[in-house]
């Protein structure tokens, strides 16, 4: 067999991709999302929401960063979703890839990096 032959198709060495192996695929968001983005959001001060596209990697994110910088995120089922979950609990929301992340989030992760909590 000459080394062409194992790539021909219905060769006896016939290369194929396993089943179910493919791009990976995300967990779509859920209820526990929504109630976790609600429990945050209604029970700190000065939270924005920043919306985050899909990527290769992820779904659509929400991402809330409270006053002090503490900051969670979740998987959302669209963009308009997040500004409109955003619009009905009172949150400014903002488009992550045109505003970019508020600098008292990144101020909030070196706190919680030098103390250890990370």
């Amino acid at each position: 067999m000459g080394l062409m032959d194992r790539f021909r198709r219905g060769g006896p060495t016939k290369m194929r991709r396993p089943r179910g192996a493919g791009p990976t695929t995300v967990r779509a968001s859920d209820s526990a999302d929504q109630r976790h983005l609600t429990e945050f959001a209604t029970t700190r001060r000065g939270v924005e929401g920043f919306v985050e596209p899909r990527t290769a990697v992820s779904d659509v994110t929400l991402l809330l960063v409270a006053h002090d910088g503490e900051w969670t995120r979740r998987r959302v089922p669209s963009v308009e979703w997040a500004h409109k979950f955003a619009n009905k609990l009172g949150v400014p929301s903002y488009d992550a890839a045109v505003v970019g992340y508020p600098a008292r989030m990144r101020e909030f992760n070196r706190r919680q990096k030098e103390s250890g909590q990370t």
